[in-house]
C-alpha cells in the first residue's frame, strides 16, 4: 500500500492557512487535522496553552506543544499515512520553531533536537507558508486578550513571521511561500499549483 501524502499549512494567525487546509483536505479526500488540540489529550493541552491567565515559561510552552505533537503523530498522523490516506495539517513542527523559537526566544538548536525526538521521521512532503504582513493579519482578526498568542504584541508576531520566512528560504525543496494577501480564489489557485507537483496515492 502506498503511503499517504503529508501536506502542512503554516503562517501567522489570520493568514488564511486554516481555510486552505480544510479546502484541500476536502477536495483531496485527505484527513484534515490541526495543532495543537486534535486529540483528547491535545484538547486539554490546548486549553492550557492558549489560556493567557495561566502564566508559563517559554520552555514550558514549548514542551507542552511538543507533547501534543508527539501524541498527535503517534495516534493520528502516522497511522493515517501508513494506511495510505493523505493528511493535511493546519500547523506542524515549524509552528514551534516560529512561535517558541523565533518568537519567544527558545534556543533553536535545542528546540530542533526536541522536535526530532517528538516527531521522528514523520516529515511533510511539502509545507505551504501563506505569508501576510503582520499589519494585514492584525486587521483581519479580532484580538483576544484571553489567548496567549493573539494577545502578544506586534513585535512578537513580526519575529514569528520573520522566522517562517527564514525557514522557508533555508529549505526551498520542501517549502513553498504563497502571498496570502491575494483574494481567496487566487490563493487557492496558487496552492493547487503547488500540490500538482505531488504524486498522490491513487493518482
Amino acid at each position: 500500500m502506498n503511503r499517504g501524502r503529508f501536506v502542512v499549512f503554516e503562517g501567522i494567525d489570520a493568514s488564511g492557512k486554516s481555510t486552505q487546509a480544510r479546502r484541500v483536505a476536502d477536495e483531496r479526500g485527505a484527513r484534515f487535522t490541526f495543532e495543537p488540540g486534535d486529540t483528547l489529550l491535545g484538547a486539554e493541552l490546548r486549553r492550557w496553552l492558549l489560556d493567557a491567565r495561566a502564566p508559563m515559561t517559554a520552555v514550558t510552552e514549548s514542551l507542552l506543544m511538543l507533547a501534543d505533537r508527539s501524541h498527535h503523530v503517534a495516534t493520528v498522523i502516522e497511522p493515517t499515512l501508513a494506511a495510505g490516506r493523505s493528511v493535511v495539517s493546519d500547523r506542524y513542527w515549524a509552528s514551534s520553531m516560529a512561535y517558541q523559537g523565533y518568537g519567544r526566544g527558545v534556543d533553536l538548536a535545542r528546540l530542533r533536537a526536541a522536535t526530532d525526538l517528538a516527531i521522528g521521521d514523520c516529515r511533510p512532503d511539502v509545507t505551504i507558508l501563506l505569508d501576510v504582513p503582520v499589519a494585514v493579519a492584525d486587521d483581519r482578526r479580532r484580538r483576544d486578550d484571553r489567548d496567549r498568542f493573539e494577545s502578544a504584541d506586534i513585535e512578537f508576531h513580526e519575529r514569528v513571521r520573520a522566522g517562517y520566512l527564514e525557514m522557508a528560504a533555508a529549505d526551498e525543496m520542501h517549502w513553498r511561500v504563497i502571498d496570502g494577501t491575494a483574494d481567496e480564489p487566487t490563493v487557492s489557485s496558487r496552492v493547487d499549483a503547488v500540490l500538482a507537483e505531488l504524486v498522490w496515492p491513487g493518482g
